[in-house]
């Protein structure tokens, strides 16, 4: 039963089906044309007939010199009164044509003309009628009606209606069925005769059952050549989803996610199938490593600040007089930081969207600003128009060695208007003030982490100052931050994005953070539908698509 529920069942029964279908319906239809054609051909062999008996009799010709067809084409003729006057030769009885009641036996009587056919009885002045009075007819009163007028046909016309039947006839003690054809005709004398003229079905009664029992006993072996080839078919495109089934049930067993399924040359859906499926592989043995780096990383950053705090707690334990209440602090800080950092790529990585909202990042980078306590001047430039205006784009900062990524956001309290801060003060705002000038969608929270976030990188290694330009091109909000520190070598430009990336001279985590802050910068900025690039030397550009 289990055989009958897999693809290759299925296919090979359904195309079986419709083959079958088909075939009926074909079959049904030949037929029907098949015994069409045949009918008709008898219809006009017997209208033929009938039409050449009905002129004969209309040109004057007595029932005896009639000449009828053979026995194959039973003739028979009646008056209006429906009394035989002439028949073939060994016709017996016909139903039917609308004069059962013209038995050809009451014929016996009469004489035979030697034409073939037998003739009514005689009367004497030769029309027929019995009255022996020449006219053709029966009583003088009656011959034409009780008006005197006649709706027949004309003396010696053929009737031009035909009308056609199916019925039966005895010829010579065999019963065959014909298609009757019945013609009326009147003679000279003004008798009005109807001629019914058959013609056997015999030969498509044949043909038809020929052709009906080759089609019954040719179908049972044309539905198994059609299910057998199905069947072998189906299977063979099969063999390869098989072969990745099977594949993938093994790596299932082994958990080894650098295998890959066969892969095909057929270049059809199947191949297509191998391929996507290779890549789904690639894709989550890449997601598999890049979580247990991340869990590798994440337990090696956090074994430091909690084995500097449990010395330092043992050593208070120990010597209270010796214990770093500072350091134990700075400890804590920088664990809680790494905590929420590591929580919020979780977020992010379980695919977590917040509510988004329509954010002023003008507003937001000004706010972001006025709130830091940093050690070097923070100098913003809120540019009015689309492109880079007069004064360049703020790119400040030098080329050289390494630089560290940045961690999360610097701690610093009170909340201002927009302005610069530096050593020594609020000073005043340049740019525009407008809200809504650079208007995005997105989180608020999040991206005042990445403007956070990008602060923090460059104020960590900035000598004298950090410039954060913010202008619109093509659509975009850009920002640009820089600083005039130690630029990112080329070579580390797209690495430092990685997480728990910090560069050779930035190893010292007295240096700055657990190397988490560029990656989830990115990251956000990705989410946003924006990028985020270390564009040269100390300069980071953030685009974010401005809304709508």
């Amino acid at each position: 039963m289990r055989g009958f529920r897999s693809v290759r069942a299925k296919a090979a029964l359904g195309a079986t089906l419709v083959v079958a279908a088909a075939l009926v319906a074909a079959g049904i239809a030949v037929l029907w044309v098949l015994r069409a054609e045949l009918v008709g051909k008898a219809d006009l062999e017997a209208r033929l007939a009938a039409r050449d008996v009905a002129a004969q009799l209309a040109t004057g010709e007595s029932y005896d010199g009639l000449e009828l067809p053979d026995e194959e084409t039973p003739v028979l003729v009646v008056d209006e009164e429906g009394r035989l006057r002439a028949s073939t030769e060994g016709l017996e009885a016909v139903h039917g044509t609308g004069d059962d009641g013209a038995v050809p036996a009451r014929a016996a009587g009469g004489g035979d003309g030697g034409g073939g056919n037998h003739a009514g009885p005689a009367d004497g002045d030769g029309d027929g009628d019995g009255d022996g009075d020449g006219d053709g007819g029966g009583d003088d009163d009656d011959r034409n009606g009780a008006d005197g007028s006649d709706d027949g046909n004309g003396p010696g016309e053929v009737s031009d209606d035909t009308e056609l039947r199916s019925g039966t006839a005895t010829v010579d003690g065999g019963t065959a069925d014909y298609r009757f054809a019945s013609v009326e005709a009147t003679t000279p004398r003004e008798v009005s005769l109807t001629v019914h003229a058959g013609a056997p079905l015999t030969t498509e009664q044949d043909a038809v059952g020929t052709v009906r029992t080759a089609m019954l006993a040719g179908l049972p072996a044309l539905l198994a050549v059609v299910a057998g080839a199905t069947w072998l078919t189906t299977r063979r495109a099969l063999r390869p989803v098989e072969g990745i089934r099977g594949e993938m049930a093994a790596i299932t067993a082994s958990a080894d996610l650098s295998r890959r399924v066969p892969v095909s040359d057929s270049g059809d859906e199947v191949e297509r199938l191998a391929r996507t499926t290779n890549e789904t592989l690639a894709a989550l043995e890449a997601s598999v490593e890049r979580q247990r780096r991340f869990v590798a990383d994440a337990s090696h950053e956090l074994r430091s600040p909690i084995a500097s705090l449990r010395t330092q707690l043992e050593v208070g334990e120990a010597h209270p007089g010796l214990l770093d209440v500072p350091g134990a602090v700075a400890d804590t800080v920088r664990l809680q930081g790494l905590a929420a950092d590591l929580l919020l790529l979780a977020r992010m990585d379980a695919g977590e969207r917040p509510p988004e909202t329509r954010v002023d990042l003008g507003g937001l980078l000004r706010e972001e600003v006025s709130r830091r306590r940093d050690p070097v001047p923070v100098r913003v430039v809120i540019r009015d128009g689309d492109g880079p205006g007069p004064g360049g784009s703020g790119e400040a900062g030098g080329h050289g060695g390494g630089r560290a990524d940045g961690g999360s956001p610097g701690q610093g309290g009170g909340a201002g208007e927009s302005s610069e801060r530096g050593p020594g003060g609020p000073q005043e705002p340049r740019g525009p003030q407008e809200p809504g000038g650079y208007a995005v969608s997105g989180s608020r929270n999040r991206l005042a982490r990445v403007l956070g976030n990008l602060l923090d990188n460059a104020v960590r290694h900035a000598r004298t100052e950090v410039s954060a330009v913010l202008r619109a091109e093509d659509g975009h909000a850009v920002l640009e931050v820089s600083d005039d520190g130690p630029g990112v070598p080329a070579d580390q430009r797209e690495r430092i994005f990685d997480r728990f990336v910090r560069l050779d001279d930035a190893r010292s985590r007295d240096d700055g953070g657990a190397g988490l802050g560029l990656a989830i910068a990115r990251d956000i900025a990705v989410r946003h539908g924006g990028t985020l690039e270390a564009a040269g030397g100390a300069v980071f550009r953030l685009r974010l698509p401005l809304a709508g």
